[in-house]
């Protein structure tokens, strides 16, 4: 099994995907290639993504012509090159009728970087223009949609997972979209099952920042075909959110790292939902344990300044 983190030598250069054979050979581009490599592999290990199941998995990987897609693809594919993804890869994307899309381009790019993919033109875009009032935003619609379509397409294929390439900026948008419109703590999981509970769901680069994301894909040159459909929408919530994030990762840079890390940080006897834990038989119940205690109970905040306090005498 090769490790990601060493150079690639040059008999190997030859060998690599077509897709990496002009890859730029800056040591900032290999630092920030590794970094992704390093973040999606842990991710795909810390979840158990790859399941023991006797059977080489199939992935259907969606791409939708973004550069969160189209790095998601290049790095799986990265990955198992390198020998440490044991997992077949199928490239898919939902042609979805929106007026002007240019359908030629995911398809060129697919074949020319011989690359197995699958493309499906189903007209979502006219029921989702139907359905939705006028100034209503399409996303919840059309992500239904094109999520269904997905689950089909990943069956015929005999694939056990749809791979998505939404990142760790996704998530926090996500999860303050719920906080501050729906009254609830939920963000996106790294891996869920479907309701039918014969797929999975994949996010391999929950991890990962958006600001990488985008200086990879702008590095390896990817073809980026914008979402008209939702992008011509004003006064999003989730761009309000976005704004919001932006402005407090300027103000403190690497806030949202802490802010990522807290999703994977969660202390249930420090929140208010009965049903995640036993608020009512506490002083019985093993429940009571260090996490429940009154000495947990200090914000991060103020356990960063008391050490800057003691630090400083």
């Amino acid at each position: 099994m090769s490790d990601f983190t060493q150079p690639v030598d040059a008999t190997e250069a030859t060998a690599c995907p077509p897709l990496f054979r002009d890859a730029p050979a800056s040591v900032s581009f290999k630092k920030l290639r590794k970094r992704l490599l390093r973040e999606v592999r842990d991710t795909i290990a810390r979840n158990a993504m790859v399941e023991a199941s006797g059977e080489r998995p199939r992935w259907l990987v969606c791409l939708s012509g973004g550069k969160d897609s189209y790095t998601l693809l290049a790095v799986l594919l990265d990955l198992k090159w390198r020998g440490v993804l044991p997992v077949d890869l199928l490239a898919c994307n939902l042609d979805q009728g929106q007026p002007g899309f240019p359908a030629h381009i995911l398809p060129e790019f697919l074949q020319t970087h011989d690359i197995a993919h699958r493309i499906v033109r189903q007209d979502t875009y006219s029921i989702v223009v139907d359905k939705v009032p006028e100034g209503k935003t399409y996303c919840s619609l059309c992500s239904r949609l094109r999520r269904g379509h997905l689950y089909r397409i990943a069956r015929e294929e005999g694939c056990s997972a749809i791979v998505l390439g939404h990142h760790r900026e996704d998530a926090l948008e996500t999860f303050f979209m719920n906080l501050f419109f729906g009254g609830r703590l939920s963000s996106m999981p790294p891996k869920l099952l479907n309701d039918d509970g014969d797929l999975l769901v994949l996010r391999p680069l929950i991890s990962s920042s958006e600001d990488d994301i985008a200086r990879y894909a702008k590095a390896m040159e990817f073809p980026i075909i914008p979402c008209d459909l939702c992008g011509s929408q004003d006064g999003l919530q989730r761009a309000q959110v976005k704004a919001m994030m932006a402005e407090w990762e300027r103000a403190t840079p690497g806030r949202l790292s802490v802010m990522a890390r807290a999703l994977a940080n969660v202390r249930a006897s420090h929140l208010q939902d009965p049903a995640l834990f036993d608020f009512a038989g506490l002083m019985a119940s093993s429940h009571a344990g260090a996490d429940a205690r009154e000495d947990s109970e200090p914000c991060g905040a103020a356990l960063a300044m008391t050490g800057r306090l003691f630090a400083a005498e």
